[in-house]
């Protein structure tokens, strides 16, 4: 059985905006990583969107970069939109019953899922689906923006926190 988890980059004050701080070359080498031990990804639509920038070569790119899109195109990738008709490469599209095809990917595979987007994870956690938090705590204030909870924080309980690189906390909850 697979294992869902939420995991994104955060400021102290608790939002996500990736236009406002991003990851160190350290954090990155990390995602890289993450990304090629994944059985697959799970996008809100947003989220999708923004990633779908790794589905083509850019010539600015150095080897992180190209060893992080090669790691994201090659994984399986599911896409919950109402409004989307299409999806990119290696992707699959999530339009009906959330919960179910959620489940059926728990029980159909193995290894870490991972949710992208707080909105997507606000509906998963409500439905009692994700079994891992991963804040990725950067020193950085924002004042405003898109909270890493869409919704109630749910009760949670830290099983592990660890420093990713000079300035980043990783901090990993399950649901409590």
């Amino acid at each position: 059985m697979a294992k869902l988890v939420f995991g994104m980059n955060q400021s102290l004050d608790g939002y996500v905006d990736h236009t406002a701080f991003g990851p160190s070359p350290r954090l990155f080498r990390h995602f890289i990583e993450e990304a090629r031990g994944q059985a697959g990804s799970v996008y809100g639509r947003r989220m999708y969107e923004i990633m779908r920038y790794w589905d083509d070569d850019h010539p600015e790119w150095g080897t992180e970069e190209r060893a992080f899109a090669a790691a994201w195109r090659n994984q399986p990738k599911w896409v919950v939109s109402r409004s989307l008709r299409s999806v990119g490469p290696n992707a699959g599209l999530i339009d009906d019953d959330l919960e179910g095809a959620i489940r059926d990917l728990k029980t159909g595979r193995t290894g870490e899922i991972e949710i992208a987007g707080p909105t997507l994870a606000q509906s998963l956690t409500e439905l009692g689906l994700i079994d891992e938090y991963r804040i990725y705590l950067h020193p950085v204030v924002l004042g405003r923006g898109t909270p890493y909870f869409a919704g109630p924080r749910p009760p949670l309980r830290l099983v592990a926190h660890d420093r990713i690189d000079q300035d980043v906390i990783r901090l990993t909850y399950v649901p409590a």
